[in-house]
């Protein structure tokens, strides 16, 4: 019991690499016009961000235990950010309906 923690947050990291991936195709895929449409940051902001937090989930392999756990974990919110907020609003406005 003494390294749950540990494990709870590898898993944790494990999972948010192919989510930081996800992010970063997403926003790849979508049209340039439907972000500034959607009131949010322009695409190439978009992309840089996702991208970038992909990066640091990537490079920073020892997980949230090591030196990059605030990089870590800012990686991480940014990449939900885009997934709760962003996406959505995005695949709005696209006319998109509730799809995954």
């Amino acid at each position: 019991m003494y390294n749950l923690d540990n494990w709870v947050l590898l898993g944790i990291w494990l999972l948010a690499i192919p989510v930081g991936g996800y992010a970063f195709i997403h926003a790849l895929m979508q049209r340039a016009d439907a972000f500034t449409a959607a009131d949010k940051l322009t695409k190439p902001a978009w992309l840089g961000i996702t991208g970038a937090s992909l990066l640091v989930l990537v490079v920073f392999q020892d997980g949230p235990g090591g030196s990059g756990t605030l990089f870590w974990l800012a990686a991480l919110v940014a990449v939900l950010v885009y997934i709760v907020d962003v996406k959505p609003a995005i695949v709005g406005v696209q006319g998109g309906g509730q799809r995954w």
